[in-house]
C-alpha cells in the first residue's frame, strides 16, 4: 500500500526513542508508523501535553504508550524518586485489559519498569497491594482507580504523566464527578495526553481543567473526506420492523463462514437473541454485556479473539477500543444513538494499515433519514438491498417459547428495545410514537404486544414535553444511492 511508504519509519525517532523501546517495537511487527503516530510522537516525546483525535484503528495506543515509556524509561535512569509516575484512564474495563497488554509488549524489554492493571469485577485486595509497591505505571478504569486513591496503599504524588484514552466516553459512562476527583488529586505539574476518535462537547471543559495553556491539537479527521477509514465497505439495509429476526437469521447464515460483531441496543435483547440462536438455531454466537462478570467477559473476548470465524453478539460495551484480529463484518443490528457510537462500531473492523472490513446497519422504513446524518458527518453509504425472501422461522419459535423462561427473555428484550429509544438524540427519526408495537412483538416471535408501557423509560416530569417533541416526527425519503445485495 501507498500509504505506508507515506509516514516515516520508527526509527527516524532514534534520537528520541531508546535502543530498547525500538527494538519491542519491531517485535510486535511495527515498521513504519501511522499518521497519529507520527503527528503524535515528536510532541509527546518532549514532554507536551497533547490532545489527538483519529479515526478508530488508527494506532492511538502505541501513540501515547511509547511516550510513557520513554519518559518512565528516562526517569528511572535521572532520578532516586520510585514509585506510580504514570496513570493511564480507560473507560472500559475491556479497552483497559487491551492497553494493558500492549503495554506488556512495549515492557518486554525494559525490564526496570513495572506495571499493573486496576479494573473493576477483580480482586481490590490484590489491587491494592500491587499499589503499595510503588508501580511505576497503572492501566486503570476510573471508578477503581479512584476506589484506590482514597487508601493510604496507593502513592501517587509523584505521578508526572497521566493519559485519558476515549475520553468522551469517560465522561459518557457517567465517570464525570470520578475523573474531576482524580485529577485533582494528581500534582498539577504533569504531562497529560488525550485521545479520542470523536470530538465531543464534554471534552472541552476536560482539557482546559486537566492541560497546560500551551496543549498541541492533533486533529487527523480534519479536512478529510471520510470520517472512517478507507478500507470499509459499509452499507445500510431497510427491513420491516416484523422482519427484523429472519433478516438476521439470513445474515448469519450468509456470513457463517466469517468473523461478525453484531450490536444491540441493549443487554436484554443481547440474552435473548443469544440464546434463540446458539439453542434454536445451531449458530456458533458468542455474547458479551455489562450484566456479565469480569471473568466471563474476559473469557469471552479472550475466545473471540483466538476464533478463525464466528459471531459475537454484543452492546456497546464492546464498541470502544477492542483491537480483535481479523473481524470482517459489524452488523449493527439496532441502530446507534449518534454518529459519534456509529463510528466506534464500525471502528473494530478495518483496523491498521491496508486493513478491509465490511459493515451494515439495519434501519425500520421511518428511520431511513438516519441515513442523511451519517453523510453530513462524512459517513457515505450504499444502500444493501434487502432479501425478497426469509427462511420460515416459526418452528424453531415455536420450541423456543414452549419454554416459559424463554417468553420472559423476549419480553424483556423487547422492552430494552423500547427503552433504547430514549437514549437516540434524533427522537425525530428514531420515533417511538411511529413504531408499530404489534410488528415490533412479531420481531422478537411474539405473537401479541406484550403489556410494556410505551413511556418506559421517560421521567415523569418530562414525559408530556418528550410526547410533544416526539409527534413533530417529519418523514423524509430522498434518493438513495446504487444497490448491493448482501
Amino acid at each position: 500500500m501507498s500509504e505506508e511508504k507515506t509516514y516515516p519509519k520508527f526509527k527516524s525517532l532514534r534520537d528520541k526513542l531508546s535502543q530498547t523501546t525500538l527494538k519491542a517495537i519491531k517485535n510486535m511487527g511495527f515498521k513504519h508508523m501511522t499518521a497519529v503516530q507520527a503527528e503524535v510522537l515528536p510532541t509527546a516525546l518532549d514532554g507536551r501535553d497533547v490532545v489527538a483525535t483519529a479515526k478508530t484503528g488508527s494506532g492511538k495506543t502505541l501513540a501515547f504508550l511509547v511516550p510513557v515509556v520513554e519518559s518512565i524509561s528516562k526517569h528511572l535512569m535521572d532520578s532516586s524518586i520510585t514509585g506510580t509516575l504514570c496513570i493511564v484512564i480507560s473507560p472500559t474495563r475491556e479497552l483497559a485489559t487491551q492497553t494493558y497488554s500492549v503495554l506488556q509488549d512495549l515492557l518486554s524489554y525494559h525490564t526496570t519498569i513495572t506495571s499493573c492493571l486496576v479494573i473493576g469485577g477483580e480482586n481490590r485486595k490484590k489491587q491494592s497491594a500491587e499499589l503499595s509497591t510503588g508501580v511505576h505505571i497503572v492501566v486503570a478504569t476510573p471508578g477503581r482507580l479512584f476506589d484506590h486513591m482514597r487508601t493510604k496503599e496507593f502513592d501517587y504524588t509523584h505521578v508526572n504523566c497521566l493519559v485519558l484514552d476515549e475520553a468522551d466516553k469517560i465522561f459518557q459512562y457517567g465517570f464525570e464527578e470520578d475523573l474531576k476527583q482524580i485529577i485533582g488529586r494528581l500534582p498539577r505539574q504533569r504531562q497529560t495526553m488525550l485521545f479520542s476518535a470523536t470530538e465531543a462537547e464534554t471534552t472541552q471543559a476536560l482539557i482546559k481543567s486537566a492541560m497546560k495553556d500551551d496543549v498541541q491539537s492533533i486533529n487527523m479527521s480534519e479536512d478529510n473526506t471520510r470520517a472512517t477509514v478507507e478500507g470499509l465497505k459499509q452499507g445500510y439495509a431497510i427491513c420491516d420492523t416484523e422482519y427484523r429476526l429472519h433478516w438476521l437469521y439470513k445474515l448469519m447464515k450468509k456470513t457463517a463462514s466469517f468473523k461478525v460483531m453484531v450490536f444491540f441496543s441493549s443487554c436484554k435483547s443481547v440474552i435473548f437473541h443469544h440464546e434463540f440462536f446458539c439453542k434454536y438455531c445451531q449458530v456458533a454466537v458468542l455474547c458479551i454485556h455489562g450484566k456479565m462478570n469480569q471473568a466471563d467477559r474476559t473469557a469471552t473476548i479472550t475466545n473471540f479473539h483466538n476464533a478463525k470465524n464466528g459471531a459475537l453478539f454484543c452492546t456497546d460495551l464492546a464498541a470502544r477500543g477492542l483491537d480483535i484480529p481479523s473481524i470482517d463484518w459489524i452488523v449493527q443490528f439496532d441502530p446507534p444513538s449518534d454518529t459519534n457510537e456509529y463510528i466506534h462500531r464500525v471502528g473494530r473492523t478495518a483496523r491498521g494499515i491496508g486493513a478491509a472490513g465490511n459493515a451494515v446497519l439495519l434501519l425500520r422504513p421511518e428511520e431511513r433519514e438516519f441515513v442523511d446524518y451519517l453523510q453530513d458527518a462524512k459517513i457515505f453509504m450504499d444502500k444493501f438491498e434487502s432479501w425478497n425472501r426469509y427462511y420460515n422461522l416459526q418452528p424453531k419459535l415455536d420450541a423456543a417459547f414452549s419454554d416459559p423462561n424463554f417468553h420472559k427473555l423476549a419480553v424483556d428484550a423487547m422492552e430494552g428495545y423500547i427503552r433504547s429509544f430514549e437514549v437516540r438524540k434524533l427522537k425525530h427519526v428514531f420515533n417511538l410514537l411511529t413504531l408499530d408495537l404489534d410488528a415490533a412483538a412479531r420481531s422478537f416471535g411474539l405473537k401479541e404486544k406484550p403489556d410494556v408501557d410505551i413511556h418506559v423509560g421517560f421521567n415523569k416530569k418530562h414525559r408530556p414535553r418528550k410526547r410533544k417533541a416526539a409527534m413533530l416526527a417529519v418523514q423524509s425519503t430522498p434518493s438513495t444511492k446504487h444497490a448491493i445485495h448482501l
